[in-house]
């Protein structure tokens, strides 16, 4: 039996300091004028395309992840951490509003856009005098209208245009989607087919046709050659740097392309795991790069004297790909499912300030709790939040003040629909529901539809209201229609069966 006992003890005294320091829960005036020094930085890292078995403190063999190791064994490590999404312009669309993707039309990956009459992170920690970056894999619009670029960026394409800088940050740099994570903007002229060793100096090469851009609009063309984490850290350090100086504290989101396809490692990299196929060295390599930088984050943060007060998330934004060397750690299918292996990712918190002891727990998370959470943290004003938030706060938790989730979880991808509630999870593919004891049976490998009748009809009810209420902001009922009318996107109805293609007779 797969469990871990949340030690709720051990929880209280790693953040019995709470209250003393006023930092959490405390609704006071003296603490909404509290000096903004004394507001904690926060970093939301995310991996793409990690699985839950791909990281060492998971009980991986082979990829060295000694940096993610040690923030397991410093804070809170969730085994039970889920994102909002199979795939992963959803799932990013999540972290930054708080709310199932489905209610802003990204459906899945390339499909809508974050909309700017969505409330963000940035845009709500910014009232608070934060600086506010975001850094990598952006996938929730384009960045140009003047010319090809990435999967959707293209001349006079404003419908889609929507860069960072519409969601309330300061500095910014991204791509629209992926890129190789061994010299990003490089393909080699031959053997291009997602799968390549890294380029030799003597190798043809062509551009991989996305580029990096800032907050004005320009293309990066300095400083974007070998390991793609390293370029991308290169970046948020001197953010970093800049707004410690200037005694302000601030809010990096850091999303890694890593390692999603194009998956490459460099020699170094790829020479700690001699001895594997090509596309273990690559994928292992390209994880190991990723979780050196963040070793390196977590060593600016101590320099400039910073680490104590600095909340760090990561996670990844759905599990492994098909036909990748990724690893669900059993759990059931992959990346484009919401089966578990498709949803449940590696899921950290460090916050030594106040988490003073590591924590290993399964008590539930998703990806929409970090808005909440984050705006409990900071004593932000419920009436700027005016949308419906599908993710809760997890500070009750954090605080010792709640042993269990008491609301439901539910998430959309195409045809697939997911309700957590207690013990139980509800899902439904092509309109065939199925239920599992996901407590005692993680790995859903018992169907409990005729021992629990009851609760079957009850999670499907659930579902069919909450994918109404999607619908419902999806077409405008919270903020009008302005951007519904813009892109002009039909409702994606996760309960209808998908069309199946019929097999040719032989």
């Amino acid at each position: 039996m797969y469990r871990v006992q949340i030690n709720l003890s051990l929880l209280l005294f790693a953040l019995v300091t709470l209250v003393g320091c006023g930092a959490l829960n405390n609704k006071s005036e003296s603490h909404k004028e509290e000096k903004t020094s004394s507001k904690p930085n926060i970093i939301l890292v995310m991996a793409d395309d990690l699985g839950w078995g791909d990281t060492g403190y998971n009980g991986n063999k082979i990829i060295k992840t000694p940096n993610l190791d040690k923030m397991a064994e410093e804070g809170v490590q969730f085994n039970r951490f889920y994102s909002a999404s199979a795939v992963c312009s959803p799932t990013r669309a999540s972290v930054l509003t708080g709310r199932i993707p489905f209610r802003t039309g990204v459906f899945t990956a390339n499909q809508g856009i974050l909309r700017p009459e969505e409330i963000t992170i940035p845009e709500l920690v910014k009232e608070k005098g934060y600086v506010t970056g975001m850094f990598g894999k952006w996938h929730l619009g384009t960045l140009t209208t003047k010319e090809k670029d990435s999967n959707r960026g293209d001349v006079d394409n404003f419908e889609e245009y929507n860069p960072p800088m519409l969601h309330g940050f300061d500095r910014v740099f991204v791509t629209e989607a992926k890129v190789p994570t061994w010299d990003p903007m490089k393909k080699p002229v031959k053997g291009a087919k997602g799968v390549w060793d890294y380029i030799k100096d003597d190798e043809q090469y062509t551009h991989f046709g996305t580029h990096y851009w800032n907050q004005d609009g320009e293309k990066i063309t300095n400083n974007i050659e070998g390991d793609d984490s390293r370029v991308i850290m290169d970046r948020v350090v001197p953010f970093i740097n800049e707004a410690v100086n200037d005694d302000k504290p601030f809010l990096a989101v850091v999303w890694f392309h890593t390692p999603h396809k194009p998956c490459v490692a460099g020699p170094e990299y790829q020479k700690m795991y001699e001895g594997h196929d090509l596309n273990t060295r690559n994928f292992a390599g390209s994880i190991t790069a990723m979780d050196e930088q963040i070793g390196r984050l977590r060593q600016v943060l101590k320099e400039k004297g910073v680490d104590e007060n600095t909340i760090i998330w990561f996670c990844s934004d759905n599990g492994p790909e098909s036909r990748m060397a990724g690893t669900t750690g059993g759990f059931r299918d992959r990346k484009r499912s919401l089966h578990e292996g498709g949803i449940r990712v590696p899921g950290l918190m460090v916050w030594p300030a106040k988490i003073k002891k590591a924590v290993k727990t399964d008590y539930p998370a998703v990806t929409t709790d970090y808005l909440p959470t984050i705006a409990d943290v900071l004593n932000i004003d419920e009436s700027k939040m005016k949308n419906r938030l599908d993710g809760t706060s997890l500070l009750p938790f954090l605080e010792g003040k709640t042993e269990s989730r008491t609301d439901t979880i539910v998430m959309s991808l195409q045809n697939q629909v997911n309700c957590y509630s207690g013990q139980y999870k509800f899902y439904v593919r092509n309109k065939k529901p199925e239920l599992y004891d996901i407590v005692n049976d993680p790995y859903e490998t018992t169907l409990i539809n005729d021992d629990k009748p009851d609760v079957l009809n009850r999670l499907y009810e659930q579902s069919k209201v909450s994918v109404e209420s999607f619908k419902s902001s999806f077409e405008g009922d919270e903020y009008g229609q302005e951007s519904f009318n813009k892109l002009k996107q039909k409702w994606a109805d996760p309960f209808k069966v998908k069309n199946q293609k019929k097999k040719k007779k032989k």
